[in-house]
């Protein structure tokens, strides 16, 4: 983990919704794992007491990219600011996913929306390519497709209304290809929490592994405030372990659904 002041490279408009940020980084870039992330000061944003979590997109060289949508004042301050400008950065941060080694199970990416940011690390460190899963309620929420497909991956998108790929949940689509062809794969997935608890059911019925990013707001991001507990079984019970530090990747068997509700 390392804390530095970081230059803004570039940051433009992505998608009608989400926004593209490229900072330099020496300090932090070689070291981010696929599945961390990056909290972050937005510097101009004076009131502002805590920093933002942001999952890490890319690395090149000394910089990273994280994609982020304007949903409130520090996003929309985030947003004006121009190249050469600068952030308070902190990261990498977190535990991430697991790599898949060579002859291993064959992965299986499941994403809603903004969660294919978390995954495309893993997809470009992965030595086996696989299907990516991505839904969104509509065309505008469905990112990366060609980034993805760039890897050598095959992309398939369902949104809810159907204005893109095929009509429907994306656990949907992932449960009919489980049914197709199940053994020897392993999921891997990140979007919101709904969609979480759908991709572990499927795991425990189709007995697979699956990794999930679990999305819970964050306070100071280092495992102080205990803003981001989540129940994760423990022995013949369970207990609250931290998204920023244990987390935000857990091992789908391993989180106490049942305790969240």
């Amino acid at each position: 983990m390392v804390e530095q002041t970081v230059q803004i490279v570039s940051n433009e408009r992505d998608t009608d919704l989400y926004f593209r940020l490229v900072v330099r980084a020496p300090g932090i870039a070689p070291l981010v794992q696929p599945g961390q992330f990056a909290h972050v000061r937005i510097l101009p944003l004076k009131e502002a007491l805590l920093r933002r979590p942001f999952s890490i997109f890319q690395i090149s060289g000394d910089t990273l990219s994280i994609l982020y949508k304007t949903i409130g004042r520090g996003t929309e301050v985030l947003s004006r600011m121009r190249p050469g400008e600068e952030l308070s950065m902190i990261g990498p941060l977190g535990h991430g996913f697991t790599v898949p080694q060579p002859a291993c199970e064959t992965p299986l990416l499941v994403a809603g929306g903004y969660g294919m940011a978390a995954l495309y690390l893993l997809a470009q460190r992965s030595p086996q390519k696989g299907v990516v899963f991505v839904g969104g309620r509509r065309r505008v929420d469905i990112l990366c497709e060609a980034e993805f497909r760039a890897l050598g991956w095959e992309v398939r998108a369902t949104t809810e209304d159907g204005s893109h790929g095929e009509k429907g949940l994306v656990t949907q689509a992932l449960k009919t290809e489980l049914e197709r062809h199940a053994p020897g794969r392993k999921l891997f997935a990140c979007g919101p929490t709904l969609m979480l608890k759908a991709v572990g059911r499927l795991a425990a019925a189709f007995n697979l592994p699956a990794e999930l990013s679990l999305d819970e707001h964050m306070g100071c991001g280092i495992g102080v405030c205990l803003t981001c507990v989540v129940p994760i079984k423990a022995g013949e019970g369970w207990e609250y372990q931290r998204t920023c530090t244990e987390g935000p990747v857990f091992d789908s068997r391993e989180v106490a659904w049942e305790a969240a509700e």
